[in-house]
């Protein structure tokens, strides 16, 4: 095993759900995510979404790029931030709000538990 791997979804089997029936807002969004690392806490891979609004709650740390899409994730009580191709954004833990895919989303992330 090579201590380098390209970030890519090729020849990675997907996981696919759905945000908990509890937390959706609105829509039906499908999560497809591609998992490339997992270990020590330490979590790596692609992630993408239909359109919908789900409830989040963040207690890890989460680093991400995004190659396509349009989403926007709202502080509870606080600011909204768009997210689109070509931006990279860090959240930290104690985050929570919601994430709105207005259009279908393709992320890289890199999550620190």
């Amino acid at each position: 095993m090579s201590n380098i791997e390209r970030v890519t979804r090729d020849s990675i089997q997907p996981e696919i759900t759905r945000p908990d029936p509890s937390r959706i807002v609105a829509g039906d969004p499908v999560h497809t995510t591609w998992n490339i690392e997992d270990r020590d806490g330490l979590y790596c891979g692609l992630w993408q979404s239909t359109p919908g609004t789900w409830r989040i709650s963040y207690v890890e740390w989460e680093y991400v790029y995004i190659h396509s899409g349009h989403s926007v994730l709202t502080e509870a009580g606080g600011p909204t931030t768009v997210l689109k191709a070509g931006d990279s954004y860090i959240i930290r833990p104690g985050f929570s709000g919601t994430w709105e895919v207005i259009e279908t989303t393709l992320k890289d992330y890199v999550i620190k538990a």
